[in-house]
């Protein structure tokens, strides 16, 4: 089986979690253009008014003849707190969920250190699912940009945030669900703070839409 090839996310959406859980390799893509409103920046929570879009601010360029960034070089705006601001918005959302608690400390000092590469931040993020779904945070970066590859099982467009979701996910228990109904494919953290250890054998039962 090839390595999934994936971007690192603001946490990431569950579907891309799904990949993940269902295969013993992946690869991180390091060399790839910086584009606006993916999941590198967004994440989407269920909030006390339904769907919330948590978003990283990014630094513009100082250099405005550069078409292109590299995603690696983003650096994060911290002019305002808004690392403060998402991790309120996650206690208000998912302090009664079943499992916040359980998680609150592997998450909180995200929000607490600062921040200064995107890329960086999110690979934290990511390695602190990975502990939490008890899985090996074991991979390799690609060494150059290739727009198709032979040698990945190539699923870089679950970054995509205005996609079509590339897993037919079960639904389970939303905290607010009574008030909303379901909503699919949120982030990654909802599955963990409603469902807690059973999170990763839920991502590996889910059929893949390839």
């Amino acid at each position: 089986m090839k390595p999934v090839l994936i971007h690192p996310c603001y946490f990431g959406p569950i579907d891309q979690y799904a990949f993940i859980a269902q295969t013993d390799d992946f690869a991180i893509e390091k060399q790839d253009n910086y584009q606006k409103q993916t999941y590198r920046t967004r994440q989407y929570i269920y909030g006390a008014n339904g769907k919330l879009l948590l978003n990283v601010p990014i630094k513009h360029r100082e250099n405005k003849t550069e078409k292109h960034q590299k995603y690696k070089d983003i650096r994060i705006e911290n002019a305002f707190k808004w690392q403060r601001l998402h991790w309120k918005s996650l206690e208000a959302a998912y302090r009664t969920s079943p499992f916040f608690e359980f998680y609150e400390d592997e998450f909180v000092d995200l929000y607490e250190k600062k921040a200064t590469f995107l890329m960086d931040f999110n690979l934290k993020c990511m390695q602190v699912v990975f502990e939490c779904l008890n899985l090996d945070f074991d991979f390799k970066f690609t060494e150059e940009y290739e727009l198709t590859t032979e040698n990945y099982d190539d699923q870089r467009e679950l970054v995509n945030s205005k996609r079509k979701q590339k897993a037919e996910l079960e639904n389970y228990i939303q905290v607010f669900q009574s008030k909303y109904d379901y909503i699919p494919n949120l982030s990654i953290l909802d599955l963990l703070f409603n469902k807690g250890p059973s999170a990763i054998d839920y991502l590996k039962s889910q059929k893949l839409i390839r």
